[in-house]
């Protein structure tokens, strides 16, 4: 138990001399500046492609089915037309 404690003061004792020291300043720098960067590339989330993805296949699936429907109309088109000709 008094090594935990231990070990838990000087844990304690290193993350504020970390957050007075250069190193989070650097850190904030560094965010910042790769934020900047990734806004610039035009980079989506991963949420954003999750959705786009979702919109593709349904939009996929859709065009399947629409696709069957002008076939089956055309098919109709055509035995009407050979009909007519064969009467």
């Amino acid at each position: 138990m008094a090594d935990q404690k231990l070990l838990d003061e000087i844990n304690d004792k290193v993350k504020a001399i970390l957050a007075q020291s250069p190193v989070a300043d650097i850190e904030k720098n560094m965010r910042a500046m790769l934020t900047a960067l990734f806004s610039r590339l035009d980079l989506v989330t991963r949420e954003e492609f999750d959705v786009q993805s979702q919109v593709l296949a349904r939009t996929r699936e859709k065009l399947a089915q629409l696709e069957a429907k002008l076939a089956e109309l055309e098919n109709r088109i055509q035995d009407q037309g050979s009909r007519i000709k064969s009467d």
